[in-house]
């Protein structure tokens, strides 16, 4: 049984990320199944989309947050993938509200490249003081983060900055669970 829900943040169109992209983001999905969590994502492309698919490929459980109210607008409005997840739900509070559902109901992000909505789920994470792992030289948002907080950063956010999908899973999950005991 899974024992955490881990949210990935990352960027939906993947062409200013890093080479190879697909499978880094794809080994994070892996390793969070691996290790018996539920990958949790914004039921998107690109990244958190790859994700999914590793999740789904470790035989894991994979639930994804859209932006549309139904399946009819999240395939034909928003043109969004299904095949990734188990289940889907269906917010219909566009992208900023489903941001917010997504990132509230993990115990834990993490970033993977990004532009400006995976900043806003890193920074849902971050008000809300859930553990963050950030995958860095993966591009995008995940790159600027530790640049981003150094001025405005307050209160005490447990984060890990990792190259390794396998070890950014790992020590988030201490994270989490030094978190669960609080």
């Amino acid at each position: 049984m899974a024992s955490y829900k881990i949210a990935v943040s990352g960027a939906a169109k993947v062409d200013h990320c890093c080479t190879g992209i697909e499978k880094l983001s794809e080994k994070v999905g892996r390793e969070i199944a691996k290790n018996k969590c539920i990958t949790v994502t914004g039921a998107t492309t690109g990244a958190p989309y790859y994700a999914a698919k590793g999740a789904k490929k470790e035989k894991g459980i994979s639930i994804g947050f859209s932006p549309a109210s139904t399946e009819r607008e999240h395939k034909n409005s928003y043109r969004l993938p299904t095949d990734a997840f188990d289940m889907i739900v269906y917010t219909g509070f566009e992208y900023a509200g489903r941001n917010l559902l997504m990132t509230r109901a993990a115990d834990a992000l993490i970033v993977i490249c990004g532009r400006m909505g995976t900043l806003n789920e890193f920074t849902i994470a971050f008000e809300d003081q859930k553990p963050i792992g950030v995958l860095i030289g993966s591009g995008g948002t995940a790159d600027n983060i530790q640049q981003v907080i150094q001025k405005p950063y307050r209160g005490k956010v447990e984060m890990v900055y990792e190259r390794d999908p396998k070890v950014l899973v790992e020590k988030l999950i201490k994270l989490i669970k030094k978190d669960k005991k609080k």
